[in-house]
């Protein structure tokens, strides 16, 4: 205890604060997620109160204090401590306003980020500083029970950009709030990196190894996808045709085709799946199924000549590009940041 600056100001402290931990019988609420946040929280708050007071080994010597006298219940290592620290500084700081201010209490996203986990919660801290795309994967993970894995990979795919970003005609073709939600739905571009393949490779190729991993493929597409089958056989007059890829969606209430090109996006591109769309809407839509919605999705495209294309077209479609694991940019495979890196962006936002 002698390395700290005020040791009987810290005894003093110290005897409040187990106490505190004790009243809020912290063992049986660490049972209780919501419970478990609010007191790192708390805690966090605590030690930024005292970090400039009692020097740089004061979690050093709290971490020995408090699991000598909680020896039961996890949470007071070290490096717990510096999260629990860092939580407190991550939602009391706000960039717009360039002070501290509980910010995310303001915007709603304290109550959100009360209902995941911990790690989670940690992994946020370390990758995503945007409040906005903050709430969007809370949200994300409160709505799909993605695990801290998950979660990972999404960060790492930058879902938050994707997400709802593809050229539709939706807001023509479908009513609201079906149009918005469909919209939501669909993602540019689509990252395809669990996939191995080797060129020269076809879109026929691409098909095989979304099936064989199926479960990423469901992942990736989101939250709702049913696959219902490969190069689907439907038969339109005496003509056999061949839908690269069909699903249901729960949520929208429709069918969804799903067609691939290994290459840029070309018009005629568009009015092939028009047709195809036309054709599930005949033949395996009933009464209670919604329109059925195309997704195209290609190695490339140009904005206004893909806009273009659509503008006329009378079924629900969206144009994504999708890239494979040789497309994915170098920044996506970074580690966790240390502790102090991510105290030291933290830091930044408040000068």
């Amino acid at each position: 205890m002698s390395n700290l600056n005020i040791t009987p100001e810290y005894k003093d402290w110290l005897v409040r604060l187990k106490s505190k931990i004790r009243s809020a019988q912290i063992k049986a609420a660490m049972a209780v997620n919501s419970a478990v946040i609010d007191f790192y929280c708390d805690l966090g708050r605590m030690i930024c109160e005292k970090d400039a007071v009692w020097g740089s080994r004061f979690l050093e010597s709290l971490s020995k204090d408090l699991r000598k006298e909680f020896p039961d219940i996890q949470g007071f290592s070290v490096t717990n401590l510096k999260y629990c620290r860092l939580f407190h500084k991550y939602v009391a700081i706000s960039p717009q306003l360039g002070d501290e201010t509980d910010i995310l209490a303001k915007d709603g996203i304290y109550q959100h980020i009360r209902q995941i986990p911990w790690g989670h919660i940690k992994l946020l801290i370390g990758k995503v500083k945007d409040r906005q795309e903050a709430l969007f994967y809370i949200q994300e993970t409160i709505e799909n029970g993605w695990s801290r894995d998950v979660l990972a990979l999404q960060i790492k795919s930058n879902l938050y950009s994707r997400q709802g970003h593809a050229i539709t005609n939706f807001k023509t073709t479908l009513p609201e709030p079906q149009s918005d939600l469909a919209q939501q739905t669909i993602k540019d571009p689509y990252s395809f990196d669990f996939l191995t393949l080797t060129s020269p490779y076809n879109e026929r190729d691409i098909e095989k190894q979304l099936i064989t991993h199926i479960t990423k493929f469901l992942l990736e597409l989101g939250k709702g996808f049913a696959f219902v089958g490969r190069q689907y056989h439907l038969v339109v007059g005496e003509s056999d045709y061949y839908l690269d890829l069909l699903f249901y969606h729960i949520k929208l209430k429709c069918y969804v085709v799903v067609e691939l090109k290994n290459t840029k996006f070309i018009p005629e591109y568009a009015g092939k799946l028009n047709f195809y769309l036309s054709a599930v809407d005949s033949l395996l839509k009933s009464e209670s199924d919604n329109q059925t919605i195309g997704i195209l999705l290609c190695r490339d495209k140009n904005k206004i000549e893909t806009e273009f294309a659509l503008r006329d077209i009378n079924k629900p479609m969206g144009v994504s590009e999708f890239t494979l694991t040789e497309n994915l940019p170098e920044d996506l495979k970074g580690s966790l940041p240390t502790i102090e890196e991510i105290e030291a962006d933290l830091d930044k936002l408040t000068q």
